[in-house]
């Protein structure tokens, strides 16, 4: 794996609270056992929470705001879930921007778990098929979506997951499309 993503930058767009701490770490740990550069995107300068389901976990540094974040600079964005997280950033406009500019340039989007809802927000399902936590169907219908029961689900450049217990396979996903990538 060493090497697949040398020259590659991924950001990690999550909210300054309630991400689910292995959807944050695992594919992050990955992008950088592959000599990738990841990069932690959120609405605040400072740190951010992370849990195991509702149990506080760790803090990690932000890197740069989702403001001053350019969707040129970064070869994918995953999105973590837990409840809170995509909550929360779904209603960060400059979160939705990015996610657009991401989506024109071509880039790789992966999201896991709850993840999607902030594709919702930014506009960017209609017309594709997610798999995402079960209680997401709804709102992925309604939002002119299709809801796969599937564990994974790859629609183009969108990488979606339904839960933790998918990270590996949602992981190598991610790895495999921006190690493909130019």
């Amino acid at each position: 794996m060493s090497g697949t993503l040398t020259d590659r930058t991924i950001a990690f767009l999550v909210a300054n609270d309630g991400i689910e701490q292995s959807e944050l770490t695992h594919p992050w740990r990955a992008v950088c056992a592959a000599d990738g550069r990841a990069v932690l995107v959120a609405p605040d300068r400072g740190h951010v929470q992370t849990y195991r389901h509702l149990n506080r976990m760790d803090r990690y540094p932000v890197d740069v705001t989702v403001e001053a974040a350019d969707a040129a600079d970064y070869d994918a964005v995953v999105l973590p879930g837990g409840v809170a997280n995509p909550d929360i950033l779904r209603r960060v406009p400059a979160a939705h921007r990015l996610l657009r500019q991401a989506d024109a340039a071509g880039a790789t989007i992966a999201a896991i778990c709850h993840g999607p809802w902030t594709l919702i927000d930014a506009g960017l399902v209609a017309g594709r098929t997610l798999a995402a936590w079960p209680s997401l169907a709804t709102d992925l219908t309604n939002a002119g979506a299709t809801w796969t029961a599937d564990r994974t689900h790859v629609d183009g450049t969108l990488i979606t997951a339904q839960s933790d217990q998918d990270i590996d396979a949602f992981t190598a996903l991610l790895l495999a499309a921006v190690g493909r990538s130019s």
